[in-house]
């Protein structure tokens, strides 16, 4: 990323400085243009105003870009007295391209057009007969009518390039919402899937729990077996809630587990767990006290797996602030995992999700052993989020 990162900063350095060097190569031209086809068309017995004039027409061509109609203006003597006719038709061609069909860009024709049809000095103007007046007309019309032409279509062309650009921006950010909208309906369907597959092996160990607390004698299996039945009863509830959300475009809007729930959850964890609440939690914001919940769920699932039997205390601290949530467990007793000493499955990624969780409501996530062996999930959320500049 940083070396795509890089080498495209590196293309647009290249291109401005391309794009510079290419005007100043087009300013260069024309002035040199300009300047031969004065020089091409000196008179030797002319006036020194002829050559003065000349000179600043070609001279000015060079500020055609900045200053387009004054260009234009400055040009116009040296096209009526002097030889400088290519000069003001660079002129007037920059003006259309610039200001296109404007007020200036006609004034500009109006005077190209007089300085190819008026013949300097007017005596000679004077003693042409009517067919020449008429031809120096229609040139003084091509004269003109030219650099417009090639001015309007220069800008029309930039235009093109500008819309092409947009439209391949266009394309590419439509290309990127697509492969958004495929990733989320392939996660949608994976979610889904899994939600079945979960869902039937815990219908079996729901189903397998309770037979086992009809059919068993010992009244210790008998609340081992109804402890299980309950806990997969509410996973597939849980399960059943996520994906409704996204089975639904509108949201969900079925009741979501808060910290006031933190109780049952905790007194129904299987593990010597007590809860401790500070502070008013009550009026904490949805999706904050949702957070907190399934922080606490799944630091609580974390101790079930590798530290099963161990004492865990769970504090929530609520102030005007932020709220403040810790799960810590002793160090376990025996084999670490499950009753039976095999671990419980685990994809490592509780932890990663919680902090992402948290990363979502501005908070911050600690987790890590202690000095005592056991391990500590802290997590604050602020609850007056700020806007980022």
């Amino acid at each position: 990323m940083r070396r795509a990162a890089f080498l495209g900063a590196l293309g647009r350095f290249l291109g401005r400085v391309l794009g510079r060097h290419r005007q100043v190569a087009f300013d260069a031209a024309a002035v040199g243009i300009a300047a031969l086809d004065v020089w091409l068309r000196v008179v030797p017995e002319a006036e020194p105003y002829n050559y003065v004039l000349s000179v600043v027409s070609v001279a000015a061509v060079a500020l055609r870009r900045r200053f387009p109609f004054l260009v234009v203006l400055i040009t116009v003597p040296g096209f009526l007295a002097g030889w400088a006719q290519l000069a003001a038709m660079i002129a007037l061609g920059t003006l259309a391209r610039e200001q296109l069909l404007s007020t200036q860009t006609y004034i500009g024709a109006a005077l190209v057009w007089l300085s190819r049809f008026f013949v300097w000095p007017p005596a000679e103007f004077a003693a042409l007969d009517w067919k020449t007046h008429v031809h120096n007309a229609i040139y003084g019309c091509i004269v003109a009518g030219m650099p417009i032409a090639i001015g309007l279509l220069a800008h029309a062309r930039e235009e093109l390039s500008a819309r092409i650009g947009e439209l391949a921006a266009s394309r590419e950010r439509e290309r990127m919402l697509h492969a958004h909208a495929v990733r989320a309906d392939e996660r949608a369907r994976l979610a889904r899937e899994m939600h079945d597959v979960v869902s039937h092996q815990v219908s079996l160990i729901a189903m397998q729990a309770g037979a086992l607390r009809v059919a068993a004698a010992d009244p210790n299996a008998k609340q081992v077996a109804g402890t299980i039945r309950m806990l997969s009863t509410r996973t597939l509830d849980e399960l059943r809630q996520l994906v409704s959300v996204l089975r639904t475009t509108s949201g969900d809007d079925s009741p979501q587990p808060r910290v006031e729930d933190l109780a049952q959850l905790v007194a129904t964890a299987g593990i010597p767990a007590t809860l401790t609440v500070q502070g008013p939690v009550a009026d904490l914001p949805a999706p904050v006290s949702g957070a907190a919940y399934r922080t606490v769920q799944e630091a609580l699932t974390n101790v079930r797996k590798h530290a099963c039997g161990a004492a865990t205390a769970v504090v929530v601290v609520a102030d005007a602030d932020q709220l403040r949530v810790e799960v810590r467990n002793e160090a376990p007793e025996g084999a670490i995992g499950s009753v039976d000493g095999a671990a419980l499955p685990s994809g490592g990624h509780g932890l990663v999700g919680l902090r992402e969780r948290a990363a979502l409501l501005d908070g911050e996530l600690e987790a890590g052993p202690t000095d005592s062996g056991g391990f500590a999930v802290r997590v604050t959320f602020p609850l007056f989020r700020t806007l980022k500049p």
